[in-house]
């Protein structure tokens, strides 16, 4: 299971993190296409494809902007569910999107 808070730097004193940044997950000709159905989850997702429901936020910032949030390198997504019936993009790469995180949370 992956922490991506890990290394996030927290505020001298208190439990608060300092803002997460996410990267941008570029398109990849491996990257897989689901068309989604009642019930999908995107840790529901993360477990299926990647096998870590934790990487949950990977699917969802790789669609924020297809979905209309446009929040590549902000926030993810404020459901845990994909609207019924969107095309969804699973990156097929996760680990490279793992390394950008983590270079640009680096303290």
């Amino acid at each position: 299971m992956v922490n991506r808070y890990k290394n996030i730097r927290q505020f001298v004193g208190t439990p608060s993190y300092y803002c997460t940044k996410y990267p941008e997950i570029p398109l990849s000709e491996n990257d897989v296409y689901v068309i989604t159905e009642e019930g999908d989850r995107y840790d529901v997702l993360a477990d299926q494809y990647y096998g870590d429901t934790t990487l949950w936020w990977i699917i969802s910032i790789a669609n924020s902007t297809s979905l209309g949030t446009n929040l590549p390198t902000s926030l993810p997504q404020n459901s845990m569910f994909p609207p019924i019936g969107t095309q969804i993009r699973i990156p097929a790469d996760y680990s490279s999107v793992i390394t950008s995180y983590n270079k640009l949370n680096r303290f």
